[in-house]
């Protein structure tokens, strides 16, 4: 995988000192994990909600989308896309990526299973009716047999503060916003992991944390079927 990073050709002094704005649709998708790792990090952002095809395809014409596709942050004088290097960029500058390259390694391990996992949940709001049941059950069975577990022996032999090393990081950031969203499909998932519940506590805690989770933060609630229809709408598909 290539993580892209491109500047925009005459940066701005202005928007070097900005806020990061983020572009994407009113919901969570792809760009909840990097809203989530700001927060986290103690950055206030911006958002411009992209609500019509119209609105997207001014961005490409502009050639501000590699690729054509979202989500696009606007930080630092820079234009990125790519989740992937968009997570690693954000957590590299607010030091949430590891004391060593070691420990990045693990960092990125851990992330991109959590990401898989919340991408199966991610996708199942396009699904047919009939077919959530079946996908509900799939990810839940997943989660507790493959996922879960190989956390809960992580935080349970390593003797360290956090999921990697001593220091918060994005792998904590990313399992926590993981667990919480396979609770939202059964409140009681975590029964048979004591690790991960002391984890999600302990986390939970972490004031930034504390605050993203609080009412009226910029965290995006489940997708309902008007975001579903305006994704539908905007990519057609």
């Amino acid at each position: 995988m290539y993580f892209l990073i491109f500047p925009s050709e005459n940066p701005d002094p202005e928007v070097m000192a900005a806020k990061p704005k983020l572009y994407y649709f009113h919901g969570r998708g792809k760009m909840e994990s990097i809203r989530w790792l700001l927060a986290a990090a103690g950055v206030e952002f911006e958002e411009e909600f992209i609500e019509t095809r119209e609105q997207h395809e001014k961005l490409k014409k502009e050639g501000r989308l590699l690729f054509d596709q979202v989500p696009l942050v606007e930080m630092d004088g820079l234009r990125l896309t790519q989740t992937r290097a968009i997570l690693s960029y954000i957590a590299a500058k607010y030091n949430l990526y590891g004391k060593d390259l070691k420990e990045t390694a693990r960092i990125n391990m851990y992330a991109d299973g959590t990401l898989e996992l919340m991408m199966m949940i991610a996708l199942m709001a396009f699904k047919l009716p009939e077919e959530k049941e079946e996908s509900i059950a799939s990810v839940l069975k997943k989660a507790k047999n493959c996922y879960f577990p190989v956390f809960e022996k992580i935080l349970e032999d390593h003797g360290e503060d956090f999921l990697v090393g001593n220091k918060f990081s994005w792998a904590d950031i990313q399992l926590i916003e993981a667990i919480l969203m396979v609770e939202e499909l059964n409140a009681s998932v975590l029964s048979d992991f004591p690790h991960l519940q002391a984890f999600k506590t302990k986390i939970s805690n972490i004031p930034t944390i504390k605050k993203f989770l609080q009412p009226g933060s910029q965290r995006k609630p489940p997708p309902d079927s008007r975001y579903v229809e305006v994704v539908r709408n905007i990519l057609q598909f």
